[in-house]
């Protein structure tokens, strides 16, 4: 289909709350699904939420077998999840680095949920209903956040945890630092 242009933080389209779906299985909805997917694959990210490309619904897609950005991380299956609700399942949390396509080049240390429950819709209004776990649940809060208009930075506790990746990781391909 399409790579689109992905809004950068300071662009007050990402601090809007997105809209819910309400029509699924049509024609314009897989088209803009596909083109989430190409950016995404273009931009080598892990996942995509439909507000950074100006698209104010509630939409986010993400996964991948292996991924330059986060090398360590285990896999996550590919997902299309629309309207979804995220159900808190324990209180342990977890601190790790966390990038963001809309926030290029730069990486910092947020705490996260460590186990979750989300429930939503596929793109042709199929219930999808998983719990999950480490650096799954981890991208599912990243990407949901953006349908709230909440961009990682907002999460970030200590500041001396955030930087330029290229400072931060010097090893880091130039290509992935976003």
């Amino acid at each position: 289909m399409a790579v689109r242009e992905i809004l950068k933080m300071g662009d007050s389209r990402l601090l809007r709350k997105a809209e819910p779906v309400q029509k699924f299985g049509t024609r314009e909805l897989d088209e803009l699904i596909a083109d989430m997917f190409d950016t995404m694959h273009d931009a080598n990210g892990a996942g995509l939420a439909a507000p950074q490309i100006g698209v104010n619904l509630q939409i986010v897609i993400f996964g991948f077998k292996k991924t330059q950005r986060y090398p360590d991380a285990t896999p996550v299956p590919e997902t299309v999840l629309l309207n979804p609700v995220l159900t808190v399942l324990s209180d342990e949390t977890e601190e790790d680095w966390e990038g963001c396509l809309s926030v290029p080049g730069l990486r910092g240390v947020v705490s996260r949920h460590a186990h979750l429950r989300y429930q939503g819709f596929d793109q042709f209004g199929h219930v999808i209903d998983r719990e999950v776990d480490g650096f799954h649940a981890r991208v599912v809060q990243h990407e949901c956040d953006h349908l709230v208009g909440m961009l990682y930075p907002m999460r970030i506790t200590d500041f001396s945890c955030f930087g330029y990746a290229s400072v931060l990781f010097p090893d880091m391909d130039p290509n992935d630092d976003d």
